[in-house]
C-alpha cells in the first residue's frame, strides 16, 4: 500500500482526503491511499512519520508551510526561492520541497485579470502568501502585504492603514487567511468594503464556503470574484504528479 497524506494542524474541513480518495477511485488507481495527519508538534510528530515506509508523498497546510521546511533534505527551486513547501515527495527516505501552490494560484487567477488590475494587496503573510506574491511578481503586478499588526518590513501594512484612498489606487485584494473558513462563516479580513466597485477583483484561497463573506461583500459591489477551488484541485494534480514522476 502506498500512502500520501496532509499535514496540517485542523483537517476536520480538509478538501484533499476526499479529493485523493474519489480520484483512487474513479481513475481505478489500487493499493493507494490518502489520510490526514493533524500535527501540534512538528518537532515531535515528524519523525515518527519519517520512519513510516509506506509514505510516498504528502501535502502541507496551514500553519506548517514555512515551519515545515527545517525538516527537508531537499528543496524545489522554487520552494527554495519563496521559503514555503505545500507538496513533499518521498523517495529512498528522503523527503523534497516542492510548491504547487504557485502554479493552482497562477491558473485559477490569470483568467479574470483585466487591463485595470494592476496593483494588488495580499491579505496575509504566511506559506500562501509566499506563492502569491511569487505570482504577482511574474505577472508584474505591484502589490504590498498587509496584516492584522503591521510588521517591521516596509512591504507589509496593517489592516487599519487601508482606507478610501487605498481602495481606489489598488484593485486587487486576495485573500491568503483562514478568516471565513467553516464554519467561522460571518468572519472576514477587516476592510472598507463600502469603497468596492467594479474595478476590484478579489480573489480568496478559502474554497469552503464557496462563497465567503469576503468574497460576498465584495460582490454585492460589483467586483469580480473567484474562490479557491480551482486553485485547490489544479495544485492538488500538480501535486499527483510530482509524486509519480521519475525526474523529480
Amino acid at each position: 500500500m502506498k500512502t500520501y497524506g496532509l499535514i496540517g494542524r485542523s483537517l476536520g474541513h480538509s478538501f484533499s482526503e476526499k479529493y485523493f480518495s474519489e480520484k483512487f477511485r474513479k481513475e481505478n488507481i489500487e493499493n493507494c491511499e490518502y489520510r490526514n495527519f493533524e500535527i501540534h508538534e512538528l518537532n515531535i510528530e515528524i519523525p515518527f512519520l519519517k520512519k513510516n515506509s509506506t509514505l510516498q508523498g504528502l501535502n502541507v497546510t496551514i500553519p506548517y508551510k514555512t515551519d515545515i521546511l527545517s525538516f527537508l533534505d531537499k528543496l524545489s527551486d522554487e520552494c527554495s526561492q519563496i521559503n514555503a513547501c505545500n507538496c513533499i515527495k518521498i523517495k529512498n527516505g528522503e523527503w523534497k520541497g516542492f510548491n504547487t501552490d504557485i502554479t493552482g494560484f497562477e491558473k485559477s487567477f490569470s483568467p479574470h485579470l483585466k487591463p485595470i488590475h494592476q496593483k494588488a494587496i495580499i491579505l496575509g503573510t504566511g506559506g500562501a502568501s509566499h506563492a502569491v506574491a511569487f505570482v504577482l511578481q511574474k505577472l508584474n503586478i505591484d502589490f504590498v502585504k498587509a496584516s492584522r499588526s503591521k510588521k517591521s518590513a516596509d512591504s507589509v501594512i496593517s489592516y487599519g492603514d487601508i482606507t478610501a484612498n487605498t481602495m481606489k489606487e489598488f484593485q486587487i485584494f486576495i485573500n491568503t487567511t483562514p478568516l471565513g473558513t467553516f464554519p467561522n462563516i460571518n468572519e472576514c479580513p477587516s476592510l472598507p468594503y463600502e469603497f468596492v466597485t467594479s474595478e476590484h477583483y478579489f480573489f480568496d484561497l478559502v474554497y469552503n464556503p464557496s462563497k465567503t463573506l469576503f468574497l460576498s461583500l465584495a460582490e454585492k459591489n460589483g467586483a469580480t470574484i473567484e474562490n479557491g477551488s480551482k486553485m485547490l484541485a489544479i495544485q492538488a494534480e500538480e501535486s499527483w504528479k510530482i509524486w509519480n514522476e521519475a525526474d523529480q
